[in-house]
């Protein structure tokens, strides 16, 4: 086809003629007016438009120059302002090396350092490299607003040696001292303490950063830590990052997210361990010895107040897989697999509290906390051996209060069980139940008091039965099974049964009465009518230990005791003494073992000499007698050496003589027994302070023989001598605080749980 071929004219015609529609109409319309001055514009025109344009290019090049002239000159203006801004808030040197615009609005600055006054030597933060964006409006209106702040190839330097330090001027604000000086006689204000360090976290914080290849290091006599930061960004207040902590030699890679808002000193953020590695807490590994890690913690500051220098702070924590470990508190880890806290806590002048609307979740089981901890001030703390043990005000006990309340709420038995940390509770690891539980907590510690100590624990039940054992089935008290005694140092001594089935076996009822009522007597007076607890013997044990810095005396009962040697191991620690008292409970609250039993069973398993286990063994050593054949005296010495076994001797001088201490005993529970109705008269007036032992222990006792012509001089009976636990609480016919006796107990469960 042949292409048309059109001259200018044409060309115009062309376009100006389309066919048809009302758009063609009114566009051929418009060709038709504007067409013949387009035809007329001659080379002269031409020349001029093109005068014109070269004229707007160079001057738009000129505007151009003198605005990037002007705006460094301005950037350098502004950068001298933020230099003295700083340096008039602290006293650093700000050094900034050459800055320059690398686009429009993003300033490019080649190094910074900031140096304290205090130590010219020692650079606090150095940096490479920095790059900001600036807003250039802002710039020429006089007012300049950078953001989106980048460091590259940073390092932050803390030390400290002695009293002197470089960085502790980034909390410590600058102003008029107030009218009234603070009272730095009673003690840190952990209030105004807490606010400056959060004002200064939070004050200092970029709405927009991104630090890339950031070091932190710290010194001092006593710590040295080092974090390496790849890169950590915030973006719009999201907080994102990697980082590698050696603190005090233990080693931490962590993630961190979460969203911080400045200026309503708000966050929330996320720590966890990377490569499914746990963090570990270092400082409290090196000040207590104590492991502590978790796999994730959550933690969240929803606001502050401060008022007449008491803070008051609102927030969460979470931790999943939350671990413990400690020699004192358990010989193994403690795991909490879910916990969490909802805080309002309140600090202020030597004092911390969580305030009334904090909740403590663990698992699903929720707790309701009200505590709070002060020290009082060093002229009021009061001391001495015999009222507290604290022998100076500047110890840590010297002048400390502390009281709390905790309750739960309402939790079914399973949601309870399921509760319980693992590693803590390892009998009761896999028991269900029915019905439901609360538990209550009441302390009230004054070390300016310490005998006033107030402490009551109490689980309560609601329609409760235990319908599956865990790893222990806490039935076999009622039936014959292996008992394995164990030393001090876990080791196995010997294995027998409790039963029938074995010979040496001594039922209830072939017991002496004498024995059973000086055991009884010594040892666990309300052992027939409480509940497995004396609180009030154990409030006395506990001002004792505290008086002594030891564990001077325990404070259990017979039924603790019996838990203790059937179920659990010898070793000392908090968590197994908290897994003896919930087990007793248990079986106290259950009914699962009757008193009797319980007392046969404990009577037949207690250590009473060195390898001599039951009251079978016992009376065969050192009587050469049935059980059922023991007399006042005799029952008195062994219901006396069932504290100290090992020290069956301690009782006798080594012509088998008895000391002292030893007669004020006897003579004690026997008064006792006879308040009691347990003995008459003329049977207290039989006992004899002179014993023969004519079974195995005979040549121990009587490690020598006496001249006859020497003459025997008994020493006075002490009368200050307090030879076991509850020695104080014998002899008062009310039953004891905080046991409930009178109360009816739960049904037996109508069909027994499962193994």
């Amino acid at each position: 086809m042949r292409r048309r071929s059109y001259g200018k004219r044409g060309a115009f015609r062309y376009l100006c003629y389309p066919s048809g529609g009302r758009f063609g109409t009114k566009l051929a319309s418009a060709c038709r007016l504007y067409l013949p001055l387009l035809v007329r514009v001659t080379s002269a025109t031409k020349k001029k438009i093109g005068i014109g344009l070269g004229i707007l290019v160079v001057l738009l090049g000129i505007g151009l120059g003198v605005f990037l002239f002007k705006r460094q000159e301005l950037l350098d203006y502004a950068l001298q302002q933020v230099k003295a801004k700083v340096e008039r808030k602290y006293p650093v040197t700000l050094t900034l090396g050459a800055a320059q615009f690398t686009d429009l609005n993003t300033v490019g600055i080649s190094g910074m350092s900031m140096v304290p006054k205090a130590t010219p030597a020692d650079t606090l933060l150095q940096a490479r490299r920095m790059t900001v964006s600036l807003s250039v409006r802002s710039l020429f209106a006089g007012r300049p607003v950078f953001s989106n702040l980048e460091i590259s190839d940073a390092q932050l330097t803390a030390r400290k040696s002695g009293s002197t330090d470089n960085y502790s001027f980034l909390y410590k604000k600058k102003g008029k001292q107030p009218t009234v000086p603070r009272d730095t006689t009673k003690g840190v204000n952990y209030g105004l303490l807490a606010n400056q360090l959060l004002e200064a976290s939070f004050d200092n914080m970029p709405e927009e950063a991104d630090f890339r290849n950031f070091l932190v290091t710290y010194d001092s006599p006593r710590h040295r830590a080092r974090i390496t930061m790849p890169r950590l960004a915030i973006e719009d207040g999201d907080i994102s990052g990697q980082l590698t902590a050696v603190v005090d030699s233990v080693e931490n890679r962590v993630g961190v997210q979460g969203h911080i808002e400045p200026g309503d000193y708000a966050l929330n953020a996320e720590v966890f361990g990377l490569n499914r590695r746990p963090v570990t807490l270092p400082y409290v590994l090196r000040r207590y010895g104590a492991r502590v890690q978790f796999d994730t913690l959550r933690m969240s500051l929803a606001d502050k107040d401060l008022d007449d220098e008491e803070l008051t702070v609102r927030g969460t924590a979470s931790a999943a897989n939350f671990i413990v470990n400690h020699p004192k508190l358990a010989d193994r880890d403690v795991r909490f697999p879910r916990g969490g806290i909802e805080f309002v806590a309140r600090l202020g002048q030597a004092f911390a509290a969580l305030e009334k609307g904090t909740k403590v979740t663990l698992n699903r089981m929720e707790f309701y906390p009200v505590v709070s901890v002060r020290k009082l001030p060093v002229n009021e703390r009061v001391i001495g051996k015999m009222i507290n043990g604290v022998r100076s005000r500047g110890e840590a006990l010297a002048g400390l209060q502390v009281k709390a309340d905790v309750e739960s709420a309402e939790t079914a038995a399973n949601t309870f069980f399921e509760a319980l940390p693992e590693g803590m509770f390892n009998t009761l690891e896999g028991m269900q139940g029915e019905g439901s539980l609360t538990y209550r907590l009441h302390l009230n510690l004054d070390m300016n008091q310490l005998d006033s100590l107030e402490f009551n624990s109490s689980l309560t039940p609601k329609n409760f039965r235990i319908s599956r054992f865990g790893r222990e089935n806490l039935n076999k008290l009622n039936e014959d099974f292996a008992y394995t005694a164990y030393n001090d140092n876990g080791d196995s001594i010997k294995t027998f049964t409790v039963g029938p089935s074995n010979p040496q076996f001594t039922p209830y009822n072939e017991v002496s009465n004498y024995l059973k009522g000086a055991i009884q007597t010594a040892e666990d007076p309300r052992f027939m009518t409480h509940k497995g607890f004396m609180e009030k013997a154990f409030v006395k044990s506990a001002i004792q230990n505290i008086k002594e810095k030891r564990f001077a005396r325990g404070g259990s009962t017979l039924s603790m005791q019996l838990v203790k040697n059937v179920f659990l191991t010898r070793q000392k620690t908090v968590t197994r003494k908290i897994e003896e008292a919930l087990i007793v409970w248990l079986i106290e609250n259950t009914r699962l073992v009757s008193k009797e039993r319980m007392f046969e069973v404990y009577l037949n398993i207690i250590e009473w000499g060195p390898k001599i286990y039951g009251v079978h063994e016992a009376s065969r050593f050192y009587f050469d007698k049935q059980p059922s054949n023991l007399n006042l005296s005799e029952s008195l010495y062994l219901a006396s050496i069932i504290p100290r076994p090992k020290r069956y001797q301690a009782s006798f001088n080594q012509y088998g003589e008895m000391r002292s201490s030893a007669r004020y005993f006897h003579r004690l529970i026997a008064d006792l027994m006879e308040r009691k109705g347990m003995i008459s008269e003329n049977e207290r007036e039989s006992v004899s302070y002179s014993l023969s032992f004519p079974g195995r222990a005979h040549g121990s006792i009587f490690r020598a023989v006496r001249p006859d012509t020497t003459r025997v001089t008994f020493a006075a009976d002490s009368t200050q001598f307090e030879p076991l636990n509850l020695i104080d609480l014998l002899g008062g016919e009310a039953p004891d605080a905080g046991v409930n006796t009178n109360a009816t107990p739960p049904p037996a469960p109508a069909t027994p749980p499962k193994q």
